[in-house]
C-alpha cells in the first residue's frame, strides 16, 4: 500500500507497520544531497566573491593606470626640464696671487724703495712703550759707517757691505739710549754682520742729553737685525755711572728702544706691501 507520491512505503506482507529501513536509507539520501548542496553552495558563493574582489583590484589597478595616472607619480625623464636649460657656473683654473709678504720689501734693496731717513725710521718727538714714554733727543745719518762705532764693529759693518748708519738717543729718568741701524742691499748681510758683531755704537748726545758711555764707564750693548737691517744698542746712565745687572731700568730702556726699532722695520715692510697689493696692474 502507498499513500500517494512522496508518502511513507509499506513494506511486504502489507502488515501496515512501516519499513523503517527503507525510510531511515532515504532521510539519509535526502541529507547527503542538502550538505552537498550547501558545501557546493559555499563553494560557488566563495568563487563568487573572489572573482569580485579579484576583479575589483583589476579595475582599481586599472583606474590608477589611467585616469589618475599622473597622481603620485614622478615625471618621466621626458618631462624634466633640461639641464642645459640654464648655463653651468664657470670658474677660473687659475689660482689668486698670494698677497706680497711685508719681510720681502725689507730684505732686498731692490724692493725695498721707500723713503729711508732718520724722520722715517724714528717719527715723532717720543716713544712709548707700555706706560713709558721717551723723549726722543738727537738723531744723525752718515754712510761712513765705521765712524759710528766703537771696537771692531766698524770694520764688521764695512765688511759685510754697510750703506748707512741712522742713530736716535732716547732718554727717561735719568737714563739714555741710542740705536744705530746698519743698513745692507741684503738681508744675507746684515744677518752676517749681526754675527760677527763685536764692539758697538757710538752713543749720541744732543737734544737735552748730555755725552753718556764714553770709555771708561760701563754700558749695556745689543745686536739684532731683521730684514736687510741690522741694529744696535747702547744704554747706560745720562751721569756718567756704571751699569750693573742689577740696573733693571737700564735694561727695561735698552729692550724698549731695540723693540720699538724693531717694529718700525716691520711697518716699513707692511706699508709697501699693502701699496703693492692695492696698486692698478699695468
Amino acid at each position: 500500500m502507498s499513500f500517494g507520491q512522496g508518502g511513507p512505503s509499506w513494506g511486504p506482507g502489507d502488515s501496515h507497520t512501516p519499513d523503517w529501513a527503507a525510510l531511515a536509507e532515504a532521510g539519509a539520501a535526502r541529507s547527503r544531497r542538502r550538505k552537498l548542496m550547501f558545501i557546493g553552495g559555499g563553494v560557488l558563493a566563495t568563487a563568487a566573491v573572489g572573482a569580485i574582489v579579484a576583479t575589483a583590484v583589476v579595475s582599481a589597478g586599472q583606474g590608477s593606470d589611467s585616469a589618475d595616472k599622473n597622481a603620485g607619480q614622478l615625471p618621466s625623464p621626458q618631462a624634466l626640464p633640461s639641464k642645459s636649460a640654464e648655463p653651468a657656473p664657470s670658474f677660473s683654473t687659475k689660482a689668486p696671487a698670494p698677497p706680497p709678504n711685508p719681510k720681502d720689501f725689507i730684505s732686498s734693496a731692490d724692493k725695498d724703495r721707500a723713503p729711508l731717513n732718520a724722520g722715517t725710521l724714528f717719527p715723532g718727538a717720543k716713544m712709548t712703550a707700555a706706560n713709558r714714554s721717551y723723549a726722543k733727543g738727537a738723531t744723525a745719518r752718515t754712510t761712513a759707517c765705521a765712524g759710528v762705532t766703537q771696537g771692531a764693529l766698524g770694520s764688521v759693518l764695512v765688511n759685510n757691505g754697510c750703506t748707512q748708519v741712522i742713530r736716535a738717543t732716547y732718554s727717561r729718568s735719568g737714563v739714555a739710549v741710542t740705536v744705530g741701524v746698519a743698513v745692507f742691499s741684503t738681508e744675507a748681510q746684515a744677518q752676517k754682520a749681526m754675527k760677527q758683531s763685536s764692539g758697538g755704537i757710538t752713543s749720541l748726545n744732543g737734544g737735552g742729553v748730555p755725552t753718556f758711555c764714553r770709555a771708561p764707564s760701563v754700558c749695556r750693548r745689543t745686536a739684532n737685525a731683521y730684514g736687510r737691517y741690522a741694529y744696535f744698542t747702547v744704554g747706560g746712565f745720562s751721569s756718567g755711572k756704571n751699569v750693573t745687572k742689577t740696573d733693571a731700568n737700564v735694561f727695561t730702556a735698552g729692550d724698549d728702544v731695540a723693540e720699538f726699532t724693531f717694529r718700525q722695520i716691520v711697518a716699513r715692510g707692511q706699508a709697501q706691501a699693502s701699496a703693492a697689493a692695492t696698486a692698478p696692474a699695468g
